[in-house]
């Protein structure tokens, strides 16, 4: 298989959460969670999304009300407004601000053999974000769910991605987090598609996915080669 194009979701593949924006509210009271407790929350969270996207309208919102009360379940909390707070903070584009070492040079990397894009659901920040974090100049296009109208896994903001860049579904690769809205979400659309995994929240599962991004080159590798 020829890939002309890749596109990458932000959240948890580019760009992660920083925590000391996101859980305030929880340090403020003394409560930090463990490495464990996130992970935990995170794996549950990821795999009750893949069950519900059928009835998620606002698939953002759902995902991150899910994630908090798995995480607040565990710390032994129930509070309503403090799981409202956290989702409201952690949907805020300008809270992901921790980029991993190597990222910038890794997608320079690729940019000499692919074109690249992103595709996120976000507020309308995220063109601001990428450009603050050093990333933006990677990237040829930009698609927010939030001036598209179209959160993914819906097709329609797929094919926004793909008339950007001007390339066809089959050749073009999608890069993300969640099984039921990225991986599913692209394969709709005719694309191809690699789970990036950090959780181990699909590592039992027989699927394309990688646990960081230097695994990326060799898995795109096997794909064009049809493995």
């Amino acid at each position: 298989m020829f890939i002309h194009a890749l596109f990458f979701d932000v959240g948890n593949t580019l760009v992660f959460a920083d925590p000391a924006r996101t859980l305030a509210p929880l340090w403020e009271r003394g409560i930090r969670p463990s490495s464990a407790q996130l992970l935990g929350a995170e794996r549950v969270a990821r795999q009750e999304m893949d069950l519900l996207i059928s009835r998620a309208r606002k698939v953002d919102q759902q995902y991150w009300e899910t994630y908090y009360s798995h995480l607040l379940s565990r710390l032994g909390i129930s509070d309503i407004s403090l799981r409202l707070q956290l989702v409201s903070l952690a949907r805020s584009s300008a809270n992901w601000t921790q980029v991993l070492p190597g990222t910038q040079e890794l997608l320079q990397g690729l940019r000499e053999k692919y074109r690249l894009a992103v595709i996120s659901n976000s507020d309308g920040g995220m063109a601001r974000l990428l450009d603050s974090r050093g990333l933006g100049q990677c990237f040829e296009a930009v698609i927010d769910s939030s001036t598209v109208g179209h959160e993914k896994p819906a097709p329609e903001i797929f094919r926004a991605a793909l008339e950007a860049l001007k390339v066809t579904a089959e050749s073009s690769v999608y890069i993300g987090d969640i099984y039921s809205v990225d991986y599913l979400g692209a394969r709709n659309a005719g694309m191809q598609a690699i789970l990036m995994d950090q959780a181990d929240a699909y590592a039992t599962r027989n699927l394309p996915r990688i646990e960081s991004l230097r695994e990326l080159e060799q898995r795109l590798g096997e794909l064009a080669a049809g493995c």
